[in-house]
């Protein structure tokens, strides 16, 4: 069976734009869940009788098991149908949330966390690629990309707004049950709207680079996590050392086997490398920002956490068309031009945060909110770009790469910039404690702010309000300076942009045009002088 042209390059429709809409639905809650937690973690602990330390691995292991595991997810999406991945995926998240919500004790919750983190990691590639796959044409894939890119960040958001709203009216559980009906919806819908897409020929899979993958990873993410936490230790430091010697063999690996998880087809375009570095990048400084402003709202202004949260809204309603504007534009001019534009807007949005003073809610919140239009503006361009010039059928593990560099982009941003800010805190809290302060109360109050909150109400009257005002300069300054080494970031990100990108071509164009290796017949049969490359296999459905 043959394509005539107009099939070939016939624009997605209103099945498309449903379908579309039904994916934006995993999307939104596997952000959601990042954040999820902050609200309920109090009730839960004193539910479930928790200690520090399980605490910290009910948060932890979600996103050790989702960055772990992208990698692997992606590849196997190629493989057995980025369709049917989405399904398991949905019905993993579903299951593990009821798991979750009805959990009696510690153990349980932080192993329904690591399925969370496993369906996570199953729904996001696959909705990625199942978008790029969906929308052939040009302008409509960008669009569609730049909502993808827009929601996403959104989520992470409204993650902890809505974990306040539900808890002010139900128990703990709450928050996880509210992702079940959404995967039924999911689980219902996208059978009937949503088509498969796969690689026809992949190869065998290669099951020693699941554990060398999760071995690249997992040490780096866990070293740089604690680095933000933390600061400085040597265990930290030698496990990030310990993920990049197994980074390099898996790299290795990939490169000397036909059948490789990361197939060396997804780099011959040198905009799909600019792609993932330079979207790592925006997700540093992202995250980086996040990191502060969040503390500023709670401990420097006093709001309470939900509060905070509502606050927090403001800079995502900016947000929400920073996305499909950037793509929009990047279909008129060089999207060289756009991406540097988006890095200079970020970079004046740390600028903006450098004026902070302990009482400029108005300010930090127009800061933040400039920083995230220029952020997210360049990850819908780069994301974009990335999958454009990726192979189509290998659009599960060019979405699984994006999805993994946002992963390191955002830990490396909690470790650098907080390790900056919190130098500077440090620094600040000890050449400005006032006298009298007993060398106890001292330590807490050096440690963080919210330490330096708890040791000033232990204080008696005036020596806690001069402790807590020295900790809240002292915070400021840190989120200030931190502030100018992420527009340095920034500005050097602009620069890279500026110079790697100018040059780099679009897809071939049967690719871009929706012919090639996208355009297989839905039964599978292909004339061999019209698709040389192999076919997607897209059956009906």
């Amino acid at each position: 069976m043959t394509h005539s042209a107009s099939t070939l390059n016939s624009r997605a429709g209103r099945r498309e734009w449903t379908a579309f809409a039904v994916l934006l639905l995993p999307l939104l809650l596997v952000s959601m869940d990042v954040s999820v937690l902050f609200f309920a973690i109090p009730e839960i602990s004193a539910t479930l009788d928790m200690s520090a330390t399980q605490q910290l691995w009910v948060f932890d292991i979600y996103a050790f098991a989702l960055a772990g595991l992208l990698i692997t997810m992606g590849s196997l999406g190629d493989r057995i149908g980025r369709r049917k991945l989405l399904l398991i995926g949905a019905v993993a998240f579903g299951a593990a949330s009821i798991c979750a919500a009805y959990a009696q004790n510690a153990e349980m919750l932080i192993a329904a966390r690591a399925v969370l983190g496993f369906g996570g990691a199953t729904l996001m590639p696959s909705t990625l690629a199942l978008v790029r796959n969906m929308f052939r044409d040009d302008k409509q894939r960008s669009t569609a990309i730049g909502i993808f890119s827009g929601a996403m960040a959104g989520g992470i958001a409204l993650g902890s707004v809505m974990s306040g709203v539900l808890l002010n009216h139900f128990w703990w559980g709450s928050v996880f049950l509210v992702n079940v009906p959404a995967m039924v919806l999911l689980l219902v819908l996208a059978p009937l709207l949503v088509p498969e897409f796969k690689d026809p020929a992949p190869g065998r899979f290669d099951f020693l680079s699941v554990p060398l993958s999760m071995a690249a990873v997992l040490p780096v993410i866990y070293g740089l996590k604690e680095f933000a936490a933390e600061g400085y230790s040597h265990v930290y430091a030698a496990s990030i050392a310990a993920g990049l010697v197994f980074a390099a063999l898996f790299v290795r690996r990939q490169r000397s086997r036909r059948d490789a998880m990361i197939s060396r087809d997804l780099f011959r375009n040198k905009g799909f490398g600019a792609g993932i570095a330079l979207n790592t990048l925006a997700t540093f400084a992202m995250m980086g920002s996040a990191y502060f402003t969040t503390q500023y709202l709670q401990s420097v202004l006093g709001k309470g956490p939900l509060e905070a949260a509502l606050w927090s809204l403001v800079p995502s309603l900016a947000v929400a068309g920073a996305a499909p504007a950037a793509t929009a534009l990047a279909q008129r001019i060089n999207r060289a031009y756009v991406v540097t534009g988006g890095f200079v807007v970020g970079a004046a949005g740390y600028g903006i945060l450098t004026f902070t003073g302990t009482d400029s809610l108005w300010l930090v919140l127009i800061g933040a909110a400039v920083l995230a239009m220029g952020i997210v503006a360049v990850m819908a361009v780069v994301n974009d770009m990335a999958l454009a010039t990726a192979p189509p059928e290998k659009a599960g593990s060019a979405s699984s790469l994006l999805e993994t560099g946002h992963e390191f982009g955002g830990a490396l941003g909690m470790a650098a910039l907080g390790s900056l800010a919190t130098a500077v805190y440090r620094s600040d809290v000890d050449a400005g404690a006032p006298a009298g302060v007993p060398a106890g109360a001292l330590d807490t109050a050096r440690e963080t702010l919210g330490g330096a909150t708890v040791a000033a109400g232990q204080l008696p009257g005036r020596t806690g309000e001069s402790l807590l005002a020295v900790a809240r300069e002292a915070f400021t300054h840190g989120m200030q300076i931190a502030a100018v080494g992420g527009a340095v970031v920034l500005l050097a990100g602009a620069v890279v942009a500026a110079v790697a990108l100018r040059r780099v071509r679009a897809a071939d164009p049967a690719v871009r045009m929706g012919g090639g290796p996208e355009a297989a017949d839905p039964e599978g049969a292909q004339e061999p002088e019209e698709a040389p490359e192999p076919a997607l296999s897209r059956p009906a459905g």
